[in-house]
């Protein structure tokens, strides 16, 4: 179950190949994330000097007044992979036309986990289709109910 998803990265994005993968954060952080309250819409995933981060997504404090005056919602946090999965998003990310996107943030035990996934932005006709084709599945929808 997600605590933090990223609703319209399915419609946006083209999803290639999905990775998991470990966040570095403060407590407050922690606390914050797990009573639901964040935001990954226009974050992305950076692959810089051998070690990948999370830049854009938005993690309020867990108590506003008692947050530290320096705290930053929208700081730059750390991505925990392993060396083997680096190298392949290092090699992906070179790839034109491509893009790391977080998908959500969920408990896994009690350790806190990122998917994110290797994307190719859609064009606005791709777009239009998939509108097309969630409107012609509920029609047929409610017209299999009304018989």
């Amino acid at each position: 179950m997600a605590l933090v998803e990223n609703k319209k990265i399915r419609f946006d994005y083209e999803l290639m190949k999905e990775f998991e993968a470990g966040i570095e954060l403060i407590g407050t952080e922690v606390k914050s994330i797990r009573q639901k309250r964040g935001s990954l819409a226009g974050a992305r995933v950076l692959v810089r000097g051998g070690e990948a981060y999370l830049v854009g997504a938005s993690i309020p404090p867990y108590q506003p007044g008692n947050a530290p005056e320096s705290y930053d919602p929208e700081r730059v946090r750390r991505l925990l992979l392993s060396k083997k999965e680096l190298a392949e998003l290092v090699g992906a990310n070179i790839a034109r036309g491509l893009t790391l996107v977080p998908i959500s943030l969920y408990n896994k035990g009690r350790k806190l986990k990122l998917t994110f996934a290797l994307a190719r932005g859609k064009k606005k006709q791709d777009k239009r289709e998939a509108i097309k084709e969630r409107e012609a599945k509920i029609s047929a929808e409610r017209a299999m109910k009304r018989s």
